[in-house]
């Protein structure tokens, strides 16, 4: 029998990079999967890329709650109910020194990447306690256990998911609810593009080149190179089956040890 034959799975940021490798591994796995995403378009683009029969999609803000419980619903009334939440939506944001970040774009990003996820277990934590339980995986980063530099909105957001998960994970646990979160490190994605493109334009001379960039951040990982979305996806898959049934309030690093040197 296959990992996830049976369940139910919504994946946010389904069309992103990691979503949808995520997306491709949980439907190989046997899982009914419902992508959420904003982008209508790459939604599409995903499920064809997915090219799997069990998988469907609902374009949707995450961060508003009557999208959120639009798209709860539609899960449940497609499939019955939902058995596995993978809280994978976010946004990088603009670069910028916080004294130079407008409250507007802190705010926006916050939305997205905490209000989004609160959101989505206000709804689906009771959902799942119907079916007796499910296991939740929240996408934070390296960046939600470390600083990180002209990216504050973004890294307080994945510290927050972090506390976030903790309390679920104790509310959850009476419920059969395991949660959990996935913290990469650089990975290659469209995000990490973008994080490289505003890196270029406000780094005054210290790079030349986007290659520059990513040359530099691979020598900075141990590993000497970035990760890739299946790479994350595989520990999702393991987070989101019945394999990990005594994991739960865990910070689980792939990071290919980025993070293994620092203590705080």
């Amino acid at each position: 029998m296959s990992k996830l034959s049976g369940k139910v799975a919504v994946i946010t940021g389904g069309a992103g990079g990691i979503g949808r490798a995520a997306g491709k591994l949980f439907a190989e796995a046997g899982a009914q999967v419902l992508l959420v995403d904003i982008n209508e378009k790459a939604l599409n683009d995903a499920v064809n890329y997915i090219s799997k029969d069990n998988v469907s999609y609902v374009a949707a803000d995450t961060s508003k709650p009557d999208e959120v419980k639009g798209f709860v619903d539609d899960a449940v009334g497609r499939y019955g109910g939902i058995d596995i939440f993978l809280a994978n939506a976010g946004i990088e944001g603009e670069l910028n020194l916080i004294i130079d970040t407008p409250v507007e774009m802190f705010d926006k990003v916050m939305a997205v990447n905490v209000r989004g996820v609160w959101l989505g277990l206000k709804y689906i934590m009771p959902e799942m306690n119907k079916r007796g339980g499910g296991s939740i995986v929240i996408t934070s980063s390296t960046a939600g256990v470390r600083g990180s530099s002209m990216m504050s909105p973004y890294s307080t957001s994945k510290h927050a998911v972090i506390g976030l998960m903790r309390s679920a994970a104790l509310e959850g646990s009476g419920m059969g609810i395991r949660v959990n979160t996935v913290n990469p490190s650089p990975i290659q994605t469209r995000m990490m593009r973008s994080i490289e493109t505003q890196r270029l334009e406000v780094g005054g001379q210290t790079f030349s080149t986007v290659e520059d960039i990513q040359e530099a951040t691979a020598e900075s990982s141990p590993l000497k190179r970035y990760g890739e979305p299946e790479e994350v996806a595989k520990l999702m898959l393991f987070l989101a089956s019945d394999d990990s049934s005594y994991c739960s309030g865990g910070v689980y690093m792939v990071d290919g040890a980025v993070t293994a040197g620092r203590t705080s």
